[in-house]
This record gives structure tokens, sequence and C-alpha cells, in this order.
């Protein structure tokens, strides 16, 4: 079954003002907004390398209240725990018997805040809970529901004493991403609030969670022409020929780069994937899966500067199949 033209108008209603909505506290980010509301529809997950202080709890707040959801913070440390993300198991002297007391991975969106800072061993406690949903404790899976998603943070200046991220959980995340400081005007408009502190704005629910998981569904429609499949293709197998790059993007990158370019094109009214939309997540999708030459690092190329030159190399097909 295809997407509609009338279901891609519909998607494309719920999403713009569900993007309106975090807009009224992410004043001036509406690029990053669509691509949070894109990974979140898309059933991922998203990576913000950013500074503090840009409104990254402020986002996953937003987002959670205007699909009617929970959610959570963690704030990774280095003494943080697996259970202390998953939940523990917790003896009951009076039934005999093991109660399962669930951590704060138990919410529609999750930001786990600094997640560098945190052990190998704690980061690991994510994996099983990204991919599929659930965790397993005590050889007792529990699943966390739907939608399910986590916003992790990193701070690209202070680097001592953190742990970085191995590339197989980095994969595990659909995008990457940064908030950025705010332009001028909405700075202003941010200092005009200063009155109101950030925890306690509120933003109205546009949809009920469970039409989040509908709309996932609906999203997986979208018709994708072979010409687009054979784009991605080219796309993924030119990052691992390229010479500076030592580690090329996995299959599971091209997967994701077709999963989020069919929630882009719902989001723009269209049933159906164009080359366009393949450009426009190229970089949030696959630049982070990249693992760079290291002399290649030293001359000054960058992951998005390597994906930008395969996309000016490769071209895109110029017609599709009728849908």
């Amino acid at each position: 079954m295809t997407m509609t033209p009338e279901q891609a108008d519909w998607f494309s209603d719920i999403f713009n003002r569900l993007v309106s909505n975090v807009d009224q506290v992410l004043l001036g980010k509406s690029f990053v907004i669509r691509l949070s509301f894109t990974a979140l529809l898309s059933e991922g997950h998203l990576l913000l390398e950013d500074f503090p202080g840009t409104g990254k709890t402020s986002l996953a707040r937003a987002m959670a209240q205007s699909v009617k959801g929970s959610s959570s913070r963690i704030q990774f440390t280095p003494d943080l725990l697996p259970g202390d993300i998953t939940g523990v198991s917790v003896y009951d002297q009076r039934s005999g018997t093991f109660d399962f007391h669930s951590g704060p991975i138990f919410a529609n969106i999750v930001l786990a805040d600094e997640i560098n800072r945190a052990s190998p061993k704690t980061q690991a406690a994510l994996l099983e809970v990204m991919e599929e949903n659930q965790v397993t404790v005590d050889g007792v899976t529990h699943p966390v529901g739907a939608p399910f998603m986590v916003i992790a943070t990193q701070n690209p200046i202070e680097q001592a004493g953190t742990y970085r991220l191995p590339e197989a959980q980095l994969d595990r995340f659909i995008m990457k991403t940064s908030i950025g400081y705010p332009d001028h005007a909405s700075t202003l408009r941010i200092l005009e609030g200063a009155g109101v502190k950030a925890h306690e704005t509120e933003v109205p629910a546009i949809i009920p969670a469970d039409a989040v998981v509908e709309m996932a569904a609906l999203a997986r429609t979208v018709h994708v022409d072979p010409t687009i499949n054979d784009y991605v293709s080219r796309l993924v197998e030119a990052t691992r020929g390229a010479t500076e790059v030592r580690l090329g993007a996995s299959v599971r990158g091209a997967l994701a780069l077709i999963r989020t370019a069919k929630t882009l094109a719902a989001s723009n009214g269209r049933h159906y994937v164009i080359p366009d939309d393949i450009k426009a997540l190229a970089e949030p999708v696959l630049a982070h899966r990249l693992v760079l030459d290291a002399e290649a690092e030293f001359d000054g190329v960058t992951a998005s500067s390597m994906i930008g030159q395969i996309l000016m190399e490769t071209s895109p097909p110029s017609d599709r199949q009728a849908v």
C-alpha cells in the first residue's frame, strides 16, 4: 500500500503544526525542529553535538508535550550505572518476589545529556533499547512502549574525562545535528521572556502519542522509485571508496537515509521521494557514520565536507517512474 496524495496533505498539515508548536519554545530553529520530528516519525534517535544552554532540554520537553507524551532527562556522569538508566529488580520481602522498578528510559522522549561522560558499559545499556525498544533486566524483557526516541547530547568543547562513542553506537543514531545559538532577533524575544523559567514553559498538545505511531507507519508507505534507491546506493558506496575516508557509511546508514527521506517527503505534502529529499538529509544522516583518515583530518577535512563533495560528484536521477 502506497501513501495517497490526500494522506500526504494530512501528514504535512500535522507535521507543520507540530513544528510551529515547538517553535514557540525553541525560537528561530525551525530547521532543527523539522529534523527532530523527522527523526521521531522515522522511528529513529537523534544525536545533538552542541554547547550548553542552547535549548536541548527545552526541545525534548516541547516535543513530548506536543505529542501528549512523557519525557525524561538522564544526566550522564562517570559514576552512572546501567541500572540507573534501565531500572532494577528489587526484592519484596512481603511477597517473596522481585519487583521491577523502571528507570528513566521508560518515556516517550528521553534526553540523554552529555552521553559521552558515562562509561562504555553504561553507554552500552542504551544499545538494546535504541535498537529494539526494550530492555532486559535479570533475564526479563520489558518493552518501553511507543513512540520512543532518544535525544542524546555531546559537548564539543569539553572532552577531558569523556568516553568517545564507539562507531557501533553512533550508527544507531538516525541523525546527528546541532541547535546552535539563536540569531539576534530570536535572542531579543528570548530575553523578553526572561521572567519565565524554562521548565515552566508549556506548549499545547497537537496530537496524542498513539497518532505518532500511526504517522510513522504512514510515512513508511511513501513511494521510493528504484532510481532513488540506486542514487542512495551510489552515495553510500562513494563514502566507502573515498581516499580520505577510513570507514564509510554502513547499510544501516543507507536504510536510515531512505526512511528519513520518506518522512521528509510526506512532511512536504508529497507521497513520493525526490532526489532533493536525499540531498537535504545526506549530511545529518551520513556524516557521523564516517571515520576519516588521520592525515585527512590533519589537513582539515571534515565528514560534512566529504558528504558535500560526494553529493557534487554523484549525479542524481533525472527522471522517475510514474507512481
